[in-house]
């Protein structure tokens, strides 16, 4: 199984446990990838920062940006494009865990950098996330939080906006109210705000499935 996930990812790794745990869920092992998986997080949150940092865009725009390329929604296919989805050490009743897919990115992106430095983790995210492919950066939001809502019967999301900029510059930030909650996204377009306050709104629903 070891050969087959080094082949997957296209690294090979030194210490061998390190990938076997980062392909462990908790619901198999007490030895598993959780703290790998927090740790990957971070270290995936630097890489996409870095290599997104010249885009010229502004801060919120490259916040929403990154927000994007290390999704759920966004990691989810790129584990399964390697096929990690498959090579997951699974408890015996754990087939419900959605999280578990893109996790296991996270964890192994931390386990390459403890086995291999942080050269050889820009070089598998580099390689493997597709930064300009548009599935998570062209989903509306908007209407995916509408259909959400009208499905359960609820009324429509209600959105607020203000602009928190000054005359040579606008941020603006918009709240939208729905699920009995407040979600807040800020941008310097008031439709990027709409979206990224969508996006959590969406998110945080997606979670409490």
């Amino acid at each position: 199984m070891i050969d087959k996930a080094e082949k997957a990812i296209g690294y090979t790794f030194k210490d061998k446990n390190l990938l076997k745990r980062a392909l462990t869920l908790a619901s198999a092992s007490e030895d598993n990838n959780q703290l790998l998986e927090f740790f990957g997080d971070a270290i995936l949150e630097f890489i996409v920062s870095e290599k997104i940092f010249s885009e010229g865009a502004s801060e919120g725009e490259l916040t929403d940006r990154r927000k994007s390329l290390v999704s759920d929604n966004a990691l989810a296919p790129v584990s399964k494009k390697l096929g990690l989805d498959k090579l997951l050490i699974r408890g015996k009743n754990d087939t419900a865990n959605k999280k578990a897919v893109p996790s296991a990115y996270e964890a192994v992106t931390a386990a390459i950098y403890l086995d291999g430095g942080m050269d050889a983790a820009k070089n598998f995210v580099l390689r493997t996330l597709d930064f300009y492919g548009t599935p998570e950066a062209v989903i509306n939001y908007k209407g995916a939080l509408q259909e959400i809502v009208q499905s359960q019967g609820q009324a429509l999301p209600e959105y607020s906006r203000r602009d928190l900029g000054d005359k040579y510059s606008h941020k603006f930030e918009v709240t939208v109210k729905v699920f009995g909650k407040e979600f807040t996204g800020i941008a310097d377009n008031a439709k990027t705000a709409e979206q990224s306050a969508a996006r959590q709104a969406v998110e945080y629903y997606e979670n409490q499935k």
